[in-house]
């Protein structure tokens, strides 16, 4: 299967944190079915003001944590609904 790329909004929080290199990972709500090698385009959303920045980065996913594939605690441990994406920055905001 071909590689997808998700586009996604990122609080300005976390979105700076990824563009620095300190974030590498990414809570998301299971809802498009991600996986190993899919990109994010991620735009940075000021929850705020309801507006995007017009900031963007891009990242690739290296890993997942889901109940289909569990951590090491226990298949329980994270909500059916969520997963866990291990990114890692691929192009940065301009």
């Amino acid at each position: 299967m071909p590689n997808t790329t998700h586009t996604l909004k990122s609080w300005p929080r976390f979105f700076e944190a990824i563009v620095r290199g300190s974030r590498t990972h990414e809570l998301r709500k299971n809802d498009r079915d991600f996986h190993v090698g899919d990109r994010l385009t991620l735009q940075e959303f000021d929850v705020s003001s309801g507006a995007f920045t017009g900031r963007e980065c891009m990242v690739e996913v290296t890993s997942m944590t889901s109940t289909l594939e569990p951590c090491a605690v226990s298949a329980q441990a994270l909500h059916q609904d969520y997963c866990i994406l291990s990114i890692r920055l691929v192009s940065p905001s301009p």
